[in-house]
C-alpha cells in the first residue's frame, strides 16, 4: 500500500512523518473528523488546567442540581464549557506569569503557571472535567424523594456514600473493557466527532483567511449572554406568562377539552408558543447542538403519539377509563379520579400498607404516563431487535475486528504514553463494592436493599455493559437499563420502594457510567491524552461533582419550604418535575409492585404486549425493506427513536417538545442548509451563551428575590399559562376540587 504524507511532529524513535494507509481508520467520518497528528511535547497538567475544570466542574454540577428542581430544568451542557473556558484559557495564557519553580518532593522537576500557550489537549480535559458536572447524579433523586415526599430522614453521609458509589462503581470494570471498545478503529463512537469538529473550529479555524471580517467567537458569544442574561428577567420573574402563551386557553377560558387540546404545559400544546430559553431546552438539552435527522424523528415520534395514539386512547376508546384522569400527569389517581393518598400506604416500616391500600383501591395512571411506561417498554424491545436485525453482523464483525485488527494510526499514537495498571481498576472496583456492602449492611435502616440486591445489581450492570458500549460505538444508540431493573427488583423483593430505586441506581447507572467513561476515553484516544491524565480528570471529576450536587440538593431540601410541592401552595418554579416521575416510580414498582398494577391484579397488564410489539417491530421494517430494496426510505425507519421520541414525557410537556423541534429545525435545517457559514462559526456558542444566560439570571434572580419570597403579583405572573382546567378529568360524574362538572 502508500503512503499519505502528514505534519506531524517528529517522535523520538520513530518517523511520525508518514502514515501508511492500513494505519487510517476504517471509518471514512473518523477519516475526515479527527487529526492524524499529536504533539506529545504539549503540555496537559497545566494550572490552567486544573482551575478551569475544577472551576467548571463545580459550576456545572450547581447550576444543574439547582435547576433539576425547578420547573423548567434547564440542563447546562459541555458545550457551555467548551466554548466559554477558550478566551479565558487564552487571557491567562498571557496574563500569568511564566517563571519557573520546584516543588519540594518532587526533585529537579520545574513548574510554571504558564507553561506557553493555551493548547487544544488542555481545553479537551476541562472539558472532560465539565462534562462530569453536566448532569446531576440520578442517586439524589433517592435523597430528594426520601425527604421531600416519603416525609422520613436519611443522613448526609449515607445520602454522599450512595452518590459516589453509584457513579463511581461502573469505572472499575470499564477500565478493563477498554481495549475492546476504545483502542479498536471500527469501535469509533460517533458522539465523539461532534466535540471534536467543535474543537478544531475553535483551534484551528480562528485566524483563517474566510473568517476576516467577521464578529469574533469571544465578543459575539459575551453579546448573546448577555442579551439571554437580560431577557430571563421578563419569563423568570416580571412576566411569567411569556413561559408557555397558550391563546386557546384564552379563547376558551370554560372549556375543559379546549384547554386539554390548547395548554402546553398540561395539554397537547395546540398552538402554544414560549418566549423562554429555560423551556425550549430543558428536558431535551439545547436543539441547536441535535443534528437534524434527530430532530426529525423526535417529531414523527411526537406526532405519532399526541395526534393519534392519545387522543384516540383518551377521547375515542377511554381505554382504562381514561376519561377520569387529567389527559396528562404525573400524577398517581384513585379510580374516582381523586389524588392518591401515598402516605396512608406507607407503614411504619417504610412498606406497603395493605389494608389501607386494599381501601384506597388501585393505583390508575393518566394516558400519557401510562403511555410513557407502555413506549419505554417497547423501545427497550425494539432496540435489540433493532440492533440484532440492521447491526448484528456488523457488531459480530466489528468485535472481531477489535481481537484481530491492525492498530490504526490513532492506536499507534498512543502508544507514546503511559497506559493505566490494571490494578487501578481493580482496586478501585474492589473500594467501591466494599464501601457499597457496607452501606447496606450496615445501613439497611436507610437503603433498605439487601447486600445480595447489590451483587445482582452489579451483576447486571457489568453484563450489560460490554454489549451496550459496543452498541453505542458503533450506532450511537444507549439502551437504558432504568425501567428493566425495576422491574425485576419489584418482582422479587416488593413492597420496598427505597430498595427498588437503590437497586435501579446501581444496576442502571453503574452501567451508563461505565459507558460515558468509556466514551470520554474514546475522545481522549482519538485528541491524544495521556490516559493517566484522563483517569484522574474523569474520577477527580466524579467525587468533584457528586459532592457538589450532594451539597446544593441537601441544602435546597432543607432551606426552600415545601420544595416540590410548591405547586399545590403558590407558583414557585420549584416543583421538581423530574424527582416527581421519580418518586412515582418507587411507589409504581417499589412499594405497590408491578404484580399490582402491570400484572394480573393491576389495570395496566395489557401494557405488556408492548414488550412484544417492539420486539417485532424491526423484524417487520426489515422484511419490508427485503421486499422492497429500492425503496430507500424504509431502512430508515428507527422504531427505537421513534418509541422513544416521547420518553421525557413526563415530566417533559407538549410545549418542550414542539419548541424544541421548530427552534431545531430552523437552525439545523435552514441556517445549516442555507447559512452554513454562519452555522459553522456561531451555531455553537449561540446555544452555549443562550444556556449560560439564562442560568446565571435564575441564580442571580435566586439570592436577589427568591430567598426573601419577593413576588411581583399581576395577570403575567399570578397564573402563567391561564390553563387551570386542563387538568381537570372529563368523565360524567367524576368531581374534583377546582374543575367544574363535566
Amino acid at each position: 500500500m502508500g503512503t499519505v504524507e502528514i505534519e506531524a511532529p517528529k517522535i523520538p524513535g520513530e518517523d511520525a512523518g508518514t502514515v501508511n494507509e492500513e494505519e487510517l481508520s476504517p471509518i471514512e467520518q473518523v477519516r475526515l473528523t479527527v487529526p492524524v497528528t499529536d504533539d506529545p511535547t504539549q503540555p496537559v497538567w497545566t494550572f490552567r488546567m486544573w482551575v478551569l475544570g475544577v472551576f467548571s466542574c463545580v459550576l456545572l454540577s450547581f447550576l444543574n442540581q439547582f435547576f433539576a428542581y425547578r420547573k423548567e430544568p434547564l440542563v447546562i451542557t459541555q458545550i457551555t464549557v467548551q466554548v466559554a473556558t477558550l478566551p479565558i484559557g487564552r487571557f491567562m495564557a498571557a496574563a500569568l506569569p511564566a517563571a519557573k519553580f520546584r516543588v519540594p518532593g518532587f526533585g529537579a522537576r520545574e513548574f510554571s503557571l504558564n507553561p506557553g500557550p493555551f493548547n487544544m489537549k488542555e481545553h479537551v480535559l476541562i472539558t472532560i472535567f465539565g462534562n462530569v458536572g453536566s448532569g446531576t447524579a440520578y442517586a439524589v433523586g433517592i435523597v430528594t424523594i426520601i425527604i421531600a415526599f416519603y416525609r422520613r430522614s436519611i443522613s448526609f453521609f449515607t445520602g454522599w456514600l450512595l452518590v459516589i458509589t453509584t457513579q463511581v462503581l461502573g469505572y472499575g470494570w470499564a477500565g478493563l473493557l477498554r481495549k475492546y471498545v476504545v483502542e479498536p478503529a471500527h469501535m469509533w463512537w460517533p458522539s465523539t466527532l461532534v466535540q471534536i469538529s467543535l474543537f478544531r473550529t475553535l483551534h484551528e479555524r480562528d485566524n483563517e483567511g474566510e473568517d476576516k471580517g467577521h464578529m469574533s467567537r469571544a465578543k459575539f458569544f459575551a453579546i448573546a449572554l448577555t442579551c439571554s442574561f437580560l431577557w430571563y428577567l421578563f419569563p423568570g420573574y416580571f412576566f411569567q406568562t411569556l413561559q408557555s402563551i397558550s391563546w386557546v386557553c384564552w379563547a376558551f377560558p370554560k372549556s375543559v377539552t379546549a384547554q386539554q387540546l390548547g395548554s402546553g404545559m398540561s395539554g397537547l400544546g395546540l398552538g402554544a408558543v414560549t418566549m423562554d430559553w429555560a423551556t425550549i431546552a430543558s428536558f431535551l438539552s439545547s436543539p441547536l447542538i441535535s443534528p437534524f435527522f434527530a430532530i426529525a424523528n423526535v417529531f414523527i415520534g411526537y406526532m405519532s403519539v399526541m395526534y393519534v395514539v392519545i387522543p384516540l386512547f383518551y377521547w375515542g376508546f377511554n381505554v382504562n377509563s381514561a376519561k377520569n384522569f387529567p389527559v396528562i400527569s404525573s400524577d398517581l389517581f384513585t379510580a374516582q379520579g381523586q389524588l392518591y393518598n401515598i402516605s396512608a400506604i406507607v407503614n411504619q416500616k417504610f412498606e406497603l400498607d395493605e389494608t389501607q391500600y386494599a381501601k384506597q383501591g388501585r393505583i390508575h395512571l393518566s394516558t400519557m404516563f401510562s403511555l410513557a411506561y407502555g413506549f419505554g417498554f417497547a423501545t427497550i424491545a425494539s432496540t435489540l431487535s433493532h440492533v440484532a436485525i440492521f447491526y448484528g453482523r456488523e457488531i459480530y464483525d466489528r468485535y472481531r475486528a477489535s481481537t484481530k485488527g491492525k492498530e490504526d494510526i490513532h492506536t499507534r499514537l498512543m502508544r507514546n504514553y503511559k497506559d493505566i495498571p490494571s490494578w487501578w481498576f481493580y482496586i478501585l472496583l474492589s473500594v467501591t463494592m466494599a464501601v457499597s456492602l457496607t452501606l447496606c449492611i450496615f445501613k439497611k435502616e436507610e437503603v433498605q436493599m439487601p447486600y445480595w440486591g447489590l451483587l445482582f445489581a452489579a451483576a447486571i450492570a457489568f453484563f450489560f455493559t460490554l454489549p451496550i458500549s459496543i452498541i453505542t460505538a458503533t450506532t450511537n444508540m444507549t439502551p437504558g437499563l432504568n425501567i428493566i431493573t425495576e422491574y425485576i427488583m419489584g418482582i422479587i423483593y416488593p413492597g420496598k420502594p427505597i430498595a427498588n430505586v437503590c437497586f435501579k441506581t446501581y444496576g442502571y447507572m453503574s452501567m451508563a457510567q461505565a459507558v460515558s467513561f468509556l466514551g470520554d476515553f474514546k475522545l481522549g484516544h482519538y485528541m491524544k491524552i495521556p490516559p493517566r491524565s484522563m483517569f484522574l480528570v474523569q474520577f477527580i471529576g466524579t467525587i468533584v461533582a457528586g459532592t457538589t450536587n450532594m451539597v446544593v440538593a441537601w441544602w435546597l431540601l432543607h432551606s426552600v419550604d415545601n420544595i416540590c410541592h410548591q405547586d399545590k401552595f403558590s407558583n414557585s418554579p420549584w416543583t421538581c418535575p423530574g424527582d416527581h416521575v421519580f418518586f412515582d416510580a418507587s411507589v409504581i414498582w417499589g412499594l405497590v409492585g408491578p404484580k399490582r398494577i402491570f400484572g394480573s391484579l393491576g389495570n395496566y397488564s395489557a401494557l405488556n404486549w408492548f414488550f412484544l410489539g417492539g420486539l417485532l417491530g424491526p423484524v417487520v421494517v426489515w422484511l419490508l425493506h427485503k421486499a422492497f430494496p429500492s425503496q430507500a426510505w424504509i431502512p430508515l425507519i428507527n422504531l427505537p427513536v421513534l418509541f422513544g421520541a416521547t420518553n421525557g414525557m413526563p415530566p417533559a410537556s407538549s410545549l418542550n417538545y414542539t419548541s424544541w423541534i421548530l427552534v431545531g429545525t430552523v437552525f439545523n435545517f435552514f441556517v445549516f442548509r442555507y447559512r452554513k457559514r454562519w452555522w459553522r462559526r456561531y451555531n455553537y456558542i449561540l446555544s452555549a451563551a443562550l444556556d449560560a444566560g439564562v442560568a446565571f439570571m435564575a441564580v442571580f434572580l435566586y439570592f436577589a428575590v427568591g430567598l426573601e419570597n419577593r413576588t411581583v403579583s399581576w395577570w403575567g405572573t399570578t397564573d402563567p399559562e391561564h390553563c387551570d382546567l386542563a387538568t381537570c378529568p372529563t368523565a360524567r360524574g367524576v368531581v374534583v376540587d377546582g374543575c367544574p362538572p363535566f
